[in-house]
């Protein structure tokens, strides 16, 4: 496929994580993915407490190794803006999620006015929860759900 890029913050890495994380390396395929992983400040912006990057980086590195993926199929990069490294660099696909299509087509309309080509998007749908309700890591954090999606007793 070529270069693919994917991002998050992966704050409680719940299931619609796990499924844009495996989308992303089968829009890999052979090639190297690169991960961007929000920073501290970035993370920060939110309205809650959200473990540090290195705590969030190893969660990620843990998950990954379940999948069975090499360390050579994947590059994790500090996210220090919404756009990472896709507003100079050649990509083919960027992976996302409903939340963050609006970034991808930012990034395609900034790469148009620099002369870069467009970037493929592949977005993937949420996953829900038992409820109906998309995963999200606001309702973990809020004690609503698991981070399988499973219903919390009130």
């Amino acid at each position: 496929m070529g270069r693919t890029a994917v991002g998050g913050t992966f704050e409680q890495l719940h299931d619609g994580h796990r499924q844009l994380i495996r989308k992303a390396f089968e829009t890999a395929g052979d090639d190297v993915l690169d991960i961007g992983l929000t920073s501290n400040n970035m993370a920060g912006e939110k309205n809650r407490d959200i473990p540090d990057y290195p705590t969030r980086e190893k969660n990620l590195t843990d998950f990954i190794k379940e999948l069975g993926i090499p360390k050579d199929r994947y590059h994790i990069q500090m996210l220090t803006n919404p756009y990472g490294t896709t507003l100079e660099d050649d990509y083919d696909a960027i992976v996302v999620s409903p939340e963050t299509y609006p970034v991808a087509l930012k990034i395609n309309e900034l790469r148009k006015e620099s002369g870069k080509p467009e970037i493929k998007i592949v977005r993937i749908e949420y996953v829900m929860a038992d409820d109906d309700i998309p995963i999200s890591s606001t309702r973990i954090v809020h004690g609503e759900i698991d981070v399988h999606g499973h219903l919390k007793p009130n």
